[in-house]
């Protein structure tokens, strides 16, 4: 009977064991249960943020084409813009060149004219001198009532005729 009773006994501890082990797999799952569902609250959370993330960058990436298109229309017109300042830029220089000829002409017709011009000042200048002079002659009659008959200092007397 000794080994009877250890064989129940031995039976017992066994049994005891697998209750044990039954209990900690048990505790064990129901642990486990509670950390999926947090897992599936949490991916389920982050499923509705990645929507929301998507939406957004949908929307953002829509607001980037229309801006690009944007972006290129204002480019086209600003070609047209640079295309009429650079067609400016060439009329100013079109102008400046010619203007550079018109003052190198000019400037060469003066030095061969040079002299002449040298004469013409010289005989304006005679020429006022003979209008001033007149202009005292009269101014001096007029005042005295006599015709002029002294010369004035400085001037020379015409040889009187015969």
């Amino acid at each position: 009977m000794d080994w009877e009773i250890l064989l129940y006994i031995a039976a017992l501890v066994a049994a005891i064991g697998f209750l044990a082990a039954c209990i900690g797999l048990a505790m064990l799952l129901v642990g486990l249960k509670n950390t999926m569902k947090e897992v599936a609250d949490t991916v389920a959370g982050m499923e509705n943020q990645l929507q929301g993330v998507m939406l957004e960058t949908t929307n953002l990436l829509h607001k980037t084409n229309e801006l690009t298109e944007d972006i290129q229309d204002k480019s086209e017109k600003l070609n047209t813009v640079v295309d009429a300042v650079q067609g400016v830029g060439n009329s100013v220089t079109d102008l400046n060149s010619t203007v550079r000829r018109i003052t190198t002409t000019v400037s060469a017709q003066v030095e061969q004219n040079e002299e002449k011009i040298a004469q013409v000042v010289q005989w304006s200048n005679v020429a006022l001198g003979i209008r001033d002079k007149w202009k005292e002659r009269k101014t001096y009659e007029s005042s005295t009532g006599t015709a002029y008959s002294s010369p004035v200092p400085g001037q020379k007397r015409l040889p009187e005729s015969k």
